[in-house]
Order: C-alpha cells, then sequence, then structure tokens
C-alpha cells in the first residue's frame, strides 16, 4: 500500500514545482524515484539533506528510492546555481566518496530490507564510462536542441554579460549528462520521477524530454525549495563553512548547536522539513513555543530529532551535556567525559596559556595557575582577592588559596579549566 506522498511534503513546505500529473502516477501503485547527488566530498552536509528528506518520505510512503552518485558528473561540474566552474575529480577520489556517502545515507534509507521498495544506490560512471563522445553526441545529443538548452535558467545566467568567467563546453553539456541518467534509469530501472532542489528544475526536465522523445514514455519532476533562513544569511554555512553530517568535519557539538541556535521563524519552517515529527505533534510544538517562546521547545526538539537522526542517541545526549558546560550547571565529571575536539569546540575562543607537566607533577599553586604562570588574572593580588571571594573553579569545582593543580585534574590528559565567575573561562595547555 503507498500513501500520498506529493500531500505529505506540500504540508512540510517541501514542494516548490511539480510536474502536472505526478500525484496521480504515484497514487497508481508502487513508482520509483531518484535524487542525484554530486560525490564531491567524503561527506554529505546539511544543505543535501532536503534532498534526503525528500527520498525517505518516499520510502516511507511505500515506494521505491533510488539516491544516484553523480560519479561522471562530479567529473563535469553542474553549472546550476555557480558562478565559477567545479574542480574536477578522479575517478578514485569519487569512489571513497561514495562509499562514505553511502554509509551516511543509510541512516536514512533502508537499503537492506528484502522490501519491494528497498533503496538502492547507483552510480552513473557505471552507465557513462564507456560511453564515447561520438555515440553520446549521436545518440543523445542531437534530440535536444541548442536552443532548448539555451533557454534554461542556469545556462543563460551565466552566459550573460554580467558573467566575467563564462561557461565551459564541459558545463554546458551537464544538463544533457543528467538527463541521460533519468532515461538510462526509466529504461533500466523503471525509475519514472526524478527530485531534487528548484535550481534544478532545468536539468531534470531535459531528462523527462529525453524520456518523451528517446524512451517513447513520461517521466514526472518534483522539485523543493532552497532553503534560506529568515534574516537572510545562507542556510547550513557559518564562519568555519558548511555543517557537514561527518563528525570529523563538524563536531556533534557544533551540528547539535546549529539547529539549536535558529530563529523561532526558522525552526517552525524546519521542523517540517528535517524531522519526521507528524502533523499533530508539529502543531502541538508549535502552540508551546507560542505560549512560553523563552523555552525554545522548537529549537530543542529540532536539534534532537536531527542529532539522533545523523549521529545517535548517546551522541545527542553527549551534545547536551557539552552544552549544559557553558550555559548550565555542570561537574568535573561531565568535563571529563567530553572527547578533545568537542572540548575545544564549546570553548572556541577562550584564551589559552602552555605550562610544562613538570610545573603540575608537585601540584601548581593556585596563584601561579591563575597569575604568575599564567596571566588569566593582572596580578598576585588579584588572584587572592578573588580566591578569598570563592570566585574561582578548576574545572566547574570552587576551590581555595590551597588548592594545588595535580594531573589528576587534566581533562584529556592536556588541560584544566579555570574560570573566574560564571563567564570568564581560561584553559591552561598542559605541555609533556
Amino acid at each position: 500500500m503507498t500513501s500520498n506522498f506529493v500531500s505529505e511534503l506540500k504540508w512540510r513546505g517541501m514542494v516548490h514545482d511539480v510536474m502536472p500529473g505526478t500525484e496521480e502516477h504515484l497514487l497508481n501503485g508502487i513508482q520509483s524515484a531518484y535524487v542525484g547527488i554530486d560525490p564531491t566530498a567524503n561527506s554529505l552536509h546539511i544543505g543535501h539533506l532536503v534532498s534526503v528528506m525528500m527520498l525517505r518520505h518516499f520510502q516511507l510512503a511505500g515506494h521505491k528510492p533510488y539516491a544516484l552518485i553523480g560519479g561522471a558528473t562530479g567529473m563535469i561540474g553542474d553549472p546550476s546555481g555557480k558562478s565559477t566552474e567545479r574542480n574536477l575529480l578522479d575517478e578514485t577520489t569519487l569512489r571513497l566518496n561514495q562509499e562514505a556517502i553511502k554509509e551516511q545515507l543509510s541512516r536514512f534509507l533502508d537499503f537492506d530490507s528484502q522490501a519491494e521498495n528497498s533503496a538502492e544506490l547507483v552510480n552513473n560512471y557505471d552507465w557513462m564510462k564507456d560511453f564515447t563522445f561520438l555515440d553520446f553526441i549521436r545518440d543523445v545529443g542531437k534530440h535536444i536542441t541548442v536552443n532548448y538548452m539555451m533557454a534554461k535558467e542556469s545556462v543563460r545566467k551565466r552566459l550573460s554579460p554580467d558573467e566575467k568567467e563564462g561557461m565551459s563546453f564541459t558545463e554546458f553539456t551537464y544538463q544533457l549528462v543528467q538527463g541521460y541518467d533519468f532515461l538510462y534509469l526509466f529504461q533500466n530501472y523503471n525509475c519514472t520521477l526524478q527530485m531534487g532542489g528548484s535550481d534544478q528544475w532545468g536539468n531534470i526536465t531535459t531528462g523527462t524530454e529525453l524520456i518523451r522523445r528517446i524512451g517513447g514514455g513520461k517521466g514526472y519532476a518534483l522539485t523543493c525549495p532552497l532553503i534560506t533562513k529568515a534574516d537572510g544569511t545562507k542556510f547550513g554555512k557559518t564562519e568555519g563553512g558548511n555543517i557537514w553530517l561527518d563528525a570529523h568535519r563538524t563536531s556533534p557539538y557544533k551540528f547539535y548547536q546549529y539547529w539549536l541556535n535558529t530563529s523561532d521563524e526558522d525552526a517552525e519552517k524546519y521542523i517540517k522539513i528535517f524531522t519526521f515529527l507528524s502533523k499533530d505533534e508539529i502543531e502541538n510544538l508549535i502552540i508551546e513555543q507560542t505560549q512560553a517562546p523563552h523555552l525554545r521547545i522548537l529549537q530543542k526538539r529540532l536539534a534532537q530529532e536531527i542529532s539522533i537522526l545523523v549521529h545517535s542517541k548517546e551522541v545527542y545526549e553527549n551534545a547536551v551535556i557539552a552544552s549544559s558546560i557553558l550555559f548550565g550547571k555542570s561537574t568535573s565529571a561531565d568535563l571529563k567525559s567530553l572527547d578533545e575536539n568537542t572540548f575545544l569546540d564549546v570553548f572556541d575562543g577562550v584564551p589559552k596559556a602552555e605550562i610544562s607537566k613538570s610545573e603540575i607533577d608537585n601540584g601548581l599553586d593556585m596563584i601561579g595557575a591563575l597569575a604568575a604562570k599564567t596571566g588569566f588574572l593582572g596580578s598576585n593580588g588579584e588572584a587572592r582577592r578573588e580566591l578569598k571571594q570563592n570566585a574561582i573553579s578548576v574545572n566547574k569545582e570552587k576551590v581555595k588559596e590551597d588548592y594545588l593543580i595535580r594531573e589528576t585534574d587534566l581533562i584529556n590528559n592536556k588541560y584544566v579549566l579555570l574560570q573566574r565567575g560564571k563567564k570568564n573561562y581560561f584553559i591552561l595547555v598542559v605541555k609533556p
């Protein structure tokens, strides 16, 4: 049994354009659809997530999803939304990226079940690698006119008088290669729908045109809106660049914080797109948020759902603990539970001073730790005053002047966190 996939996407705000007849087609039994992902890195970032969520909803609706890794198109570079040509990658790098991406996709899609609608991963390099240039222009290129290709917005933008770089022939042919993917999947996998971001509409409809002219059939198209932020800044970007799904590229703590820090307006939009919560659950959460916006109920639930989905429940819980270290009550044990990358992320920008391990072997006195050895406080006298006022903590625990910092205080065998009051932090980095 299948459910109404298009209707599900519509209430979630995930439909930008849809070809007439698509909804009716999908209600006529199990169908197959695909989304293309260019493997230009060994990880997806959250800009990819909307298309991945579409595939998951497609599978949940009873249909069969295909994730197409663009091994061939990744060697070319899609001009859509770009102002410069992309760097080209070699086959070995693309294959490594493909394996990493499949592992990430498996958190969203069921590739392993024996069900009729189990997900499949395909790579367009597999059917493009033996396709000669002459064969391609004879069997595919002759069916699409240059006038048709020039009319696409992604092409027109790059050929405008204001565009200094222009557009290479390689990029110009991209829509033909992507269009052929749709034709190939239609002919060999009975795939009748291609989905993607709204900037892909031109490329997708080139595929439906090839299916009509060469395949003698009917292909369908559905695109989702390009996600934006209410303040006009780019979704999925920070000062450090993309927010990646790979924990080594973006720590789970930073990933969690990104969603937690969204505005109320964005959180109301994102919780529909990036979670699988039901319509009733989301509407109730929105009512709760309206009644008590200071509790940030939407942001917390959004961050929880997407962090568990991308990482795990345990990793999410660790990110919550890490957040409480800065913004709530925490203990020395909480601090020591953090891995080094998360610890450094939590205290990003906090001033540091290096001391040698030999200085803590016999215990480093607090005056030395606060002033004489580090410069955290301005003078030994200031250090004594703050200690007498019970304003100093070591690893979140209040200490007196007679406290000695020892090896047992080290976090990740390397760091000691000093604190004056609630918000002034300082890190001792202990070198061997």
